[in-house]
């Protein structure tokens, strides 16, 4: 069985934003997750995404962020820009922006919050594809947006060139067969549903405990996609603590994936912005706990 073609690479995280005391983004830590992502078992990075805090940082920031991250790790890494917000504006200013900063591609989430329908969603992506003149990754998450991209506006949005991708997180695997047999390069956006993913089709992982398992999931993926089915399932039930600590029903990701890296002494904090809270003690005493039963502490 030949493994689908994967084009920004099988194994990319949502990559945390640090920021120092006085709440600027610390430019220095971007480059550090950058490269410490890049040594295990990344093909590509994921910037601006939910993770990344994206709701809370500025276009300036964004811009910086992506050109640091470019700037620690070489023109070949694919680099996916987040630039999906609820107003068309906003994104079509990211998606220039995204492109003129070397982004390999953006990642469009739906429209959030307002809510606007399947035509409307339509004629938002239409405008930042364009504006993007990049490779453009969709991305369902319904749990964030309180809506789901209809099968047939992918259908049409896949009349366009530059869509090829989507990061899905509805969590329906029938549905990501389906959009995989239309055309789509499919990413898993939820890691405990990989496993489930890959068979249905998908060709790879945006993760988020990928910040502290790169190298593990990465091997869990080529296992499964080479035919070692038994060893992809041995990894993937020996990282279920992790997965559970880190994206956990009482867990919001860029919170975790921010004390995961400090826990890994990748970064010397775990702040995020107001209105995340950072981990308390035990909350950070769990987290150390999923991780060091997965055997990554």
């Amino acid at each position: 069985m030949t493994a689908p073609a994967a084009p920004f690479g099988r194994m990319l995280t949502a990559m945390a934003t640090p920021f120092l005391e006085d709440g600027a983004v610390d430019l220095d830590g971007v480059q550090r997750v950058a490269k410490h992502l890049l040594a295990h078992g990344h093909d590509g990075l994921v910037v601006s995404g939910t993770t990344g805090e994206s709701p809370t940082t500025t276009t300036e920031e964004d811009g910086e962020t992506l050109a640091a991250v470019r700037d620690a790790v070489g023109p070949d890494v694919p680099i996916i820009a987040g630039v999906g917000t609820n107003d068309t504006r906003t994104s079509l200013v990211l998606a220039r922006q995204a492109r003129e900063k070397g982004a390999t591609a953006v990642l469009l989430v739906s429209p959030y919050y307002n809510k606007p329908g399947q035509r409307g969603m339509l004629e938002h992506f239409r405008q930042v594809v364009e504006a993007a003149e990049l490779p453009v990754m969709l991305y369902d998450v319904p749990g964030r947006t309180g809506s789901t991209i209809g099968l047939e506006t992918y259908e049409q949005a896949l009349a366009w060139e530059p869509v090829v991708a989507v990061k899905d997180a509805v969590g329906d695997m029938p549905r990501a067969a389906k959009l995989a047999q239309m055309g789509y390069a499919v990413y898993s956006g939820d890691d405990v549903n990989t496993l489930g993913f890959l068979a249905h089709g998908a060709c790879g992982l945006v993760s988020v405990v990928g910040h502290a398992a790169g190298s593990e999931i990465a091997s869990m993926i080529g296992d499964f996609l080479g035919g070692d089915h038994a060893v992809a399932l041995a990894t993937y039930q020996r990282l279920l603590p992790a997965f559970e600590a880190v994206m956990g029903p009482a867990n919001y990701g860029a919170t975790t994936a921010k004390a995961a890296l400090e826990l890994l002494g990748v970064l010397d904090n775990r702040r995020v912005r107001s209105p995340l809270v950072q981990l308390d003690d035990e909350e950070l005493a769990a987290l150390r706990a999923g991780l060091e039963a997965a055997g990554l502490l």
